[in-house]
C-alpha cells in the first residue's frame, strides 16, 4: 500500500490550490491518486509502491513548479501541503463539490480538468470523511468554481497552422462518431482510440493523458453515486474524443513516441530512467490511476492485453 499520509496531502494540495489557478490543482490531484493506486491494487509489489511514494515526495517538494507563477505569487509549489486548520468534518457538504461542478461539467473544460480534479477530490473526501472539514470543501469548490471561465483546450497542428482553440478546430466527418450512448461506450472508444493511435505524435488538448482520466474521473463519479452528473458529462468528453481524434501525427516534426519497455506496476518499470520534465511527474501518476479504473471495465482479456500495450506509449 502507499502510505495513508499522501491522501491527506493530496486533500490539502487541491485545498490550496484554488488561488494560483485552476492549473495548480495538477499537484494535490496528483499525490491523491498515488494513493488511491496502492488502495485499488492492494498486492503491489514493494518496489513499486516505494517507487510511486518517491514521485509523490518528489511532487510535494516542488519539483514540478510550472503551474502557477512562483514569483508573481510568492508561492512555492510545496506551500500547497501545509496543513490547513483543525475543524470538525461535515460529510454533508461533499455534495458541494459535486454542485460545483454541475455547473461547469456539460462544456469541455480545459481538458476535463474539472472532471478529472473533482472526481478525485469527492472519493477522497468520500472515503475518508473525517477529511471534509469546511476548510477543505470552500478551498477545492473555489477550485471547481474557477473552471466556469476558462476554455476547453487547445490543440497543435504543426508548424504551419500552430496552435488552435478548439472553439476554432472544425472536425471534418471522418474523425466525428455519435454521441455516447452510455458510460461503457464511453469507456470502449476511450480505450480503442489509445490503441489506434496512442502510439502516433500528437500534442495538445491534453493528449491521451487527459482523454484517459477525464473518462476515469466520469467512471468515479457514476460509481460514487452521482449518476446524473457523470450522464451530463459525456458530451463533453465526446468533444474531447474528437479533438484528439482530429489532430495531426507530428512524428516527422517532433519525433517518435518512446514507449516504456515495463508496465509501471511491475517493479522493473520502477528502476528505468523515468522521464519528469515537463508535466511528466504529476501526470505519469494520474494516468497509472485512471487507466486502471478505465480497465476493469474492459470486456475481455484480449481488450486488455492490447490496450495495456498501448498504455505503454504513455509511461516513457
Amino acid at each position: 500500500m502507499v502510505d495513508f499520509e499522501y491522501l491527506e496531502k493530496g486533500i490539502v494540495g487541491l485545498t490550496h490550490a484554488h488561488p494560483l489557478g485552476t492549473m495548480s490543482g495538477h499537484l494535490g490531484a496528483a499525490v491523491a491518486a498515488g494513493y488511491f493506486i496502492g488502495e485499488d491494487h492492494a498486492e503491489l509489489p514493494l518496489a513499486v509502491t516505494k517507487g510511486i511514494e518517491s514521485e509523490l515526495d518528489r511532487v510535494i517538494d516542488g519539483e514540478e513548479a510550472i503551474w502557477f507563477d512562483v514569483k508573481k505569487t510568492g508561492t512555492q509549489p510545496a506551500d500547497l501541503f501545509k496543513m490547513g486548520p483543525n475543524q470538525s468534518s461535515v460529510p454533508k457538504r461533499i455534495q458541494d463539490i459535486a454542485t460545483a461542478l454541475n455547473g461547469n461539467i456539460g462544456t469541455l473544460r480545459q481538458s476535463g480538468h474539472n472532471v478529472i480534479f473533482a472526481s478525485i477530490a469527492i472519493r477522497a473526501l468520500r472515503s475518508h470523511d473525517e477529511y471534509a472539514t469546511p476548510w477543505a470543501i470552500d478551498g477545492i469548490c473555489k477550485l471547481i468554481r474557477k473552471f466556469n471561465d476558462v476554455s476547453s483546450g487547445r490543440g497543435y497542428f504543426g508548424k504551419k497552422t500552430g496552435w488552435k482553440t478548439a472553439d476554432k478546430v472544425e472536425v471534418p466527418a471522418t474523425a466525428r462518431s455519435q454521441p455516447y450512448r452510455s458510460i461503457q461506450e464511453m469507456i470502449d472508444l476511450t480505450v480503442l482510440e489509445l490503441i489506434e493511435s496512442g502510439g502516433l505524435k500528437k500534442q495538445g488538448f491534453g493528449g491521451f493523458w487527459h482523454l484517459i482520466n477525464h473518462a476515469a474521473g466520469i467512471v468515479e463519479l457514476d460509481r460514487l453515486g452521482y449518476q446524473a452528473l457523470a450522464k451530463s458529462a459525456l458530451p463533453a468528453h465526446h468533444q474531447h474524443l474528437q479533438l484528439i481524434r482530429v489532430l495531426p501525427d507530428l512524428t516527422e516534426e517532433l519525433g517518435p513516441v518512446k514507449s516504456s519497455k515495463h508496465d509501471p506496476l511491475v517493479a522493473d518499470y520502477w528502476s528505468e530512467s523515468l522521464k519528469r520534465g515537463g508535466a511528466s511527474l504529476t501526470h505519469r501518476i494520474k494516468t497509472i490511476y485512471g487507466y486502471h479504473i478505465l480497465r476493469r471495465h474492459l470486456q475481455g482479456s484480449s481488450i486488455q492485453k492490447t490496450g495495456d500495450e498501448a498504455f505503454k506509449n504513455l509511461m516513457d
